[in-house]
């Protein structure tokens, strides 16, 4: 009787471990819609459910403490390769600095990221990340900023009004000066064009003939890029004595081509350019001379349509393409030489100063403690700089 006594117990002890380590272990589930991540576990998770908490695991002494609270990162599409970039440096830095967050990819689509703000603020989000969707109109972040009740909310990298932000006490916004890079993009493309100008007219008549792709209608950045990209490299030919570039389609009054899904998308540059080709080309003495693009996904979506032409690689000719981002694809074109120059988009920069900020709303601190004042615009906004990059 006593051994069927003990025999009873060491079952009934082993039921009662093995509903432990259940009860403790992590859920992995290989969706790609987000990532919930802590400093000491990293479970993947859908969006649009609660996350998952684990109490009883014991701390891990190998990194920093946790802040008090989490925070929620929206970004406006996982597909974005810059974005991509930042996402990747600023899981980084908030694990760095022992802040708990959960990812969110938006998928392009506004009313996706608004139910997405209303979910983590019901799970009790701390601060707000977002990059934002439709920049199209106030309307978007003055609904989040409204969502989130006194949250406090850090726009980065898609542009939001000043009168946006400073609806809030707790708002800011991390981007760029996002004229600069049209500015600078415009320079460096009028100044190699000066200096390679007989080479690049292929046709021989005097002028360049450009193509320039348009990330998004509405979007300030794509707007200023495509606007100062050609009016600079312009005013650098015409004070040189040379003709202004001209659009190689003088039936497009609008001078760009816009990716329609707002996606900023290389396929869309690719299908572009491919059926640019198929009309224009040295065979018809029209051939594109240049490509001008808002971002370094369609420079590359670009050159894989010339490269398909023939274009763009050893020992052929090559038609200039200039980017935006200076993301490691666009690195490795420039270095192969496919690709001439793009303006550097400091990914890691931005990251930084978010994460910096997200402690300062955490610890109770002035949101640009820490922050460098040089890049600081009156008490709302923080610019991080560009840079022209050549390969050089």
């Amino acid at each position: 009787m006593k051994k069927l006594h003990k025999k009873f117990l060491c079952t009934l002890l082993s039921v009662s471990m093995l509903a432990v380590l259940t009860a403790c272990g992590g859920k992995d589930d290989s969706a790609s819609t987000a990532d919930s991540k802590a400093t000491t576990t990293t479970t993947n998770t859908d969006t649009n459910a609660a996350a998952d908490t684990d109490t009883s695991a014991p701390a891990d002494t190998s990194t920093p403490a946790s802040k008090d609270g989490s925070v929620a990162v929206f970004y406006y599409t996982y597909g974005d390769t810059y974005i991509s970039s930042v996402r990747a440096a600023l899981d980084s830095a908030l694990d760095t600095a022992g802040i708990k967050y959960q990812d969110y990819d938006s998928n392009n689509s506004q009313t996706t990221q608004s139910e997405q703000v209303t979910t983590a603020i019901a799970q009790g989000a701390t601060v707000l990340v977002v990059n934002l969707v439709d920049t199209g109109s106030d309307d978007a972040a003055k609904n989040i900023i409204a969502q989130a009740n006194g949250v406090p909310v850090i726009f980065f990298n898609r542009s939001v009004s000043e009168a946006a932000v400073t609806s809030s006490e707790k708002c800011v916004f991390v981007g760029t000066d996002y004229e600069m890079a049209g500015h600078m993009q415009g320079e460096m493309i009028g100044n190699y064009l000066l200096e390679n100008y007989d080479t690049l007219d292929l046709n021989g008549d005097g002028t360049i003939s450009y193509v320039m792709f348009k990330g998004q209608e509405g979007n300030a950045e794509a707007d200023a890029r495509t606007q100062y990209g050609q009016e600079d490299a312009d005013a650098i030919l015409t004070a040189a004595g040379k003709p202004a570039l001209s659009f190689y389609d003088s039936a497009n009054s609008n001078k760009y081509l816009v990716d329609q899904a707002g996606a900023w998308s290389s396929a869309a540059a690719t299908e572009y350019m491919q059926t640019i080709m198929s009309q224009y080309s040295e065979a018809n003495n029209n051939m594109v001379e240049l490509v001008i693009a808002n971002n370094d996904e369609m420079a590359i979506g670009a050159i894989t349509a010339l490269q398909n032409a023939g274009y763009n690689k050893d020992g052929a000719t090559v038609i200039p393409v200039f980017g935006v981002d200076a993301t490691d694809a666009a690195r490795d074109a420039i270095s192969a030489g496919s690709m001439i120059g793009t303006i550097k988009q400091d990914a890691e920069g931005m990251a930084k100063t978010i994460a910096n900020i997200t402690a300062n709303f955490m610890d109770g601190k002035e949101a640009f403690d820490g922050v460098d004042s040089a890049n600081v615009v009156g008490t709302w906004r923080v610019n991080i700089p560009y840079a022209t990059y050549t390969g050089e």
